[in-house]
């Protein structure tokens, strides 16, 4: 069977079990503050487990985008070394949310497997928890019956808490597990060792293929444990490491999901894959990232500098770096894979073949931009070998490898490697303290200690009514202690709330909570998946006793308009620029917008004015909110509204409209158009390769940037006698200027051939060179100019020149190609000279500069070149 075939037979199967087939969530998380990417299938049903949501369907199935680069099996420095772990990969799984139990899914699991797909069952393996004593946890007895009904005794193994005990983090939803692993080695190393021996024990040939999680307790934050109401299954199978299998490889990189795109990649190369374990490793590693970079790309996160953009930096930095060292790539080339993964992965998920164009040119950018750096770093590593070579020493500090690491993206092994070639050694102990510190100081700014949620009213349900009111009664239905930086707060949930949460980039409201004449202040909203949390310094007195919610209306209009303007500006981009532009991110706040959108050009001056022009017309239009709550998706898509990539959308969604602008948003807006007032944009720029940035204000502040710019203009047009043609006026004085500027540059040229004839006229013969000095007032740039012309008159000369300009002190020394033949070094000598003027300077073996603070010190300054030549001289 080819990967497609396996993942409709998965899909498929499911779906004859009456489960709701669910598409792939991005890969990308926006609204859960624990995950910058979804690590594992079951992260877009959290709500469900929680019970913050009801869930369409209590079955579902899907295959899960997902990524992991740290944790259990994940570091990732070593994915590409082994035969079968990833960055990126796919997550097949079933899900029951109080519906169905262990009966059911170990029944389908082992009928899917040995049906359906036609495993061995002399091969496979199940594992069942143990128990935990110390946790007072009884072992999973129940799974091991129904486990005997297919397997015997010999292949059913118990599993420890670590490996048999599933956990949403550190406290929530939690429950045994059972893995069933297969065994792939041959009949010979069978029958010469128990494969029940190996399970877990990390042997490619005994792999888990499938865990089923039987979610039936609530971890608390004091670490114990309670009953859940309801229980849950909780099901994920590699589909990478399943095609291994089913397809008879060795390696899940052997299987079609990933031989297509490393064909391409040794076309490129010219290498032949499985020639060189080390050329191999490389192909392995950029046909992983690519996977994780493009998909990340795809679904809105662009590479950069914090948070999930480091991530994908630093993930497609690593395969830029593995083919430059072991495959000889010295331009970009992992742009050009881009095809072959839109044609491996495509047919099912539609995102990226949408998002090839901005997902082929971000990724050039970035690898020309990282080949800079490799070039910036290699040329630092040799500088510091060569000055160690120097000094006698054969090893390269710690530190020097860690900046090279932290700044450059070179990893240990590449500076080691490097190092090697030249006869160094590299300090690894200091390295690792040096990557030891740099992650404890990341934990520990990220801590947040969380208490329980204490629940006030038990089985409410959370209703959010801020699009129609800024006010509203309500009751805590549960809250929660959280702590960061030594900072205490408080995490509320209300039953009916008003308070937008921070999310779709729109910030979160303010206001205060009103009970019993006590007023609490809203400090911010967010969301955690879909549950509305109220962020408050202290709670009220009775939590049980009525409220009342108000918002902060006045920052909401103004976020409002902020908020609509976005939509209205996107339309406008569209119609000015073309349909090839796309919403890649926005910030709406109460003072200003940010939008970011695909286009892969500067927006130029006119077409900003365009843009501009018609988001004001719309708004002048005044066209009235039309809202569809609720809608189905299909509905949503005949309005004609404008889905975003990237975004995770409902089965029922808000569209809203504004005049001809359609777009599906949960964000607050405007009643009509003209609400916003005016419209005025900043500034535009690029983000990243493909994606530009435009800021832009209204409304108020629209205003008073239009009175700033008023400002400004008039202050200019006093400087020219307040002409009515200010633009003719400027453009005069520049040309005027200009003028002016060509007699000072044909003054100045006079001056210095008068000077130099001078100079050289009073020239001191000292024998072995002429010496050549000067203290006066001329500027820096002039003495220099003067010095370079000296230089050519005789390879003798020693130019020393000493300027107070500006009250500045600064020295000066131009020596000939015969006196730097004989050993001495313009740089160094103006170093020792600078001391006397209290300053600093530099320079080649044959020019030097220096400046200081100390005007009375030039003189002695002059005397020490001369000294110091002297000294040396013969």
């Amino acid at each position: 069977m080819t990967s497609q075939e396996i993942r409709s037979a998965f899909l498929d199967f499911f779906k004859s079990k009456e489960h709701l087939i669910a598409p792939s969530a991005p890969m990308v998380v926006k609204n859960d503050p624990t995950l910058m990417f979804t690590n594992a299938g079951m992260n877009q049903f959290k709500d469900y487990f929680l019970g913050n949501a009801t869930p369409v369907s209590r079955r579902v199935a899907d295959t899960q985008k997902c990524l992991r680069v740290s944790g259990k099996h994940n570091d990732l420095e070593e994915v590409g070394h082994d035969t079968y772990h990833h960055t990126m990969f796919e997550m097949l799984g079933n899900w029951s949310f109080g519906d169905y139990f262990k009966k059911e899914a170990i029944a389908w699991a082992w009928e899917l497997l040995t049906g359906v797909f036609k495993l061995d069952k002399t091969r496979m393996y199940a594992t069942v928890f143990e128990g935990d004593k110390a946790g007072n946890v009884e072992p999973d007895s129940e799974a091991l019956a129904l486990w005997r009904q297919y397997l015997p005794a010999s292949r059913i193994v118990y599993g420890s808490k670590k490996d048999n005990f599933w956990e949403m983090g550190d406290a929530g939803p939690c429950g045994p597990c059972t893995e069933i692993h297969v065994d792939l080695r041959s009949d010979a190393e069978r029958a010469e060792v128990d494969g029940a021996t190996l399970v877990n024990k990390g042997l490619p040939a005994v792999i888990e293929v499938w865990n089923l999680v039987f979610i039936q307790f609530n971890r608390k934050a004091n670490g114990s444990l309670e009953a859940l109401p309801a229980k849950h299954v909780d099901t994920g199978m590699g589909f990478e490491r399943l095609c291994m299998v089913l397809q008879g490889k060795a390696s899940s990189y052997d299987t079609d999901i990933f031989q297509t795109i490393i064909a391409q990649i040794a076309a490129l190369s010219g290498k032949k894959y499985g020639d060189d374990a080390s050329c191999d490793v490389a192909m392995r590693v950029i046909a992983d990232h690519l996977r994780a970079v493009s998909f990340s790309i795809a679904d809105g996160q662009l590479p950069g500098n914090v948070k999930a953009g480091y991530v994908i930096r630093r993930i497609l930095r690593r395969a830029v770096r593995y083919g430059f060292t072991f495959l000889g790539f010295g331009e970009p080339f992992i742009y050009k894979l881009v095809p072959a993964l839109v044609a491996q992965m495509g047919p099912h998920f539609p995102e990226i073949e949408a998002q090839q164009a901005l997902v082929e040119k971000v990724i050039a950018e970035e690898e020309a931009t990282f080949l800079r750096t490799l070039e910036v770093g290699i040329r630092l590593l040799d500088a510091e070998i060569e000055k160690l070579q120097k000094e006698g020493k054969a090893q390269v500090d710690g530190k020097t490898a860690f900046v090279l690491y932290d700044t450059y993206g070179f990893p240990f092994d590449l500076t080691e490697l490097m190092a090697r070639e030249k006869g160094f050694a590299v300090d690894q102990k200091t390295f690792e303290r040096e990557l030891s510190e740099q992650k404890s100081r990341s934990r520990n700014a990220a801590v947040v200690e969380m208490g329980d949620w204490v629940e006030v009213i038990s089985g409410a349900d959370f209703k959010f009514v801020g699009y129609d009111t800024c006010e509203a009664e309500a009751r805590i239905v549960r809250y929660r202690k959280a702590k960061s930086r030594g900072k205490e707060q408080y995490h509320v949930a209300l039953d009916v709330t008003p308070f937008y949460g921070e999310s779709g980039g729109q910030h979160g409201d303010t206001g205060y909570l009103l009970s019993r004449g006590e007023r609490i202040e809203v400090l911010g909203v967010r969301k955690e998946n879909s549950l509305t949390i109220h962020i408050t310094a202290r709670l009220p007195q009775d939590v049980a006793a009525p409220l009342q919610a108000v918002v902060d209306a006045e920052k909401r209009t103004a976020t409002a308009n902020n908020h609509s303007a976005t939509h209205l500006l996107h339309y406008a981009l569209r119609e000015v620029l073309g349909k090839h532009v796309e919403q890649k991110g926005s910030m709406v706040s109460p003072t200003a917008l940010r939008f970011d959108f695909s286009h892969f050009q500067k927006v130029a001056d006119a077409e900003l004015m365009q843009v501009e022009q018609l988001v004001n017309k719309l708004i002048r239009k005044n066209s009235a909110l039309v809202e569809h709550r609720a809608v189905p998706m299909a509905r949503a898509k005949a309005l004609g509204a404008v889905a975003l990539f990237g975004e995770k959308y409902g089965d029922s969604v808000r569209v809203i409209q504004l005049g001809d602008s359609v777009e599906l948003c949960g964000g607050t807006h405007v009643k009509a158009t003209g609400q916003i007032g005016l419209f005025k944009i900043a500034s535009e720029a690029a983000v990243s390769a493909g994606v530009r940035r435009v800021e832009a204000v209204t409304g108020e502040q629209a205003e008073q940037r239009v009175y700033l710019m008023q400002g400004i203009f008039k202050e200019a047009s006093s400087f020219f006698n307040n002409t009515p043609n200010l633009v003719a006026a400027i453009k005069k004085t520049i040309g005027e200027n200009a003028d002016l500027q060509k007699q000072v540059e044909h003054f100045m040229r006079e001056r210095i051939a008068a000077l130099k004839a001078d100079l050289l006229g009073h020239a001191v013969d000292k024998g072995e060179y002429k010496l050549v000095q000067m203290q006066s007032d001329v500027p820096p740039d002039l003495a220099k100019e003067l010095a370079f012309q000296l230089r050519v008159s005789a390879p003798n000369i020693v130019f020393a020149a000493a300027s107070a300009h500006g009250g500045k002190p600064t020295i000066t020394l131009m020596l000939g190609d015969d006196v730097v033949k004989k050993g001495f070094n313009a740089a160094q000598i103006v170093r020792k000279a600078a001391q006397h003027i209290e300053g600093s300077g530099g320079g080649q073996p044959f020019f030097a500069t220096a400046g200081g603070k100390n005007c009375d010190g030039l003189n002695a300054a002059l005397q020490k070149i001369i000294e110091l030549i002297d000294s040396n001289i013969g």
